[in-house]
């Protein structure tokens, strides 16, 4: 059941028009705003690359651990 909408109250999400208002923000940024925006995209990118790293290390010491080589004659 879809609840009524009244005319004198406009229905807003929960996030009460967030989105916008940091769209908004972002657009009017200055120069040294948009510098550490730069870097922090860059440092997000560099643990994204850490986090990758770590866990193909992981795959691959278990790959070895699976079992042991059993010369044959």
């Amino acid at each position: 059941m879809k609840k009524k909408e009244s005319a004198t109250s406009p229905v807003q999400c929960l996030c009460m028009g967030l989105g916008p208002k940091v769209t908004e923000m972002l657009q009017c940024r200055s120069d040294a705003a948009a510098g550490h925006l730069r870097n922090a995209r860059v440092e997000f990118l560099k643990a994204l690359r850490v986090l990758i790293d770590e866990r193909i290390a992981q795959l691959t010491t278990a790959q070895k651990k699976r079992g042991t080589a059993v010369p044959v004659e």
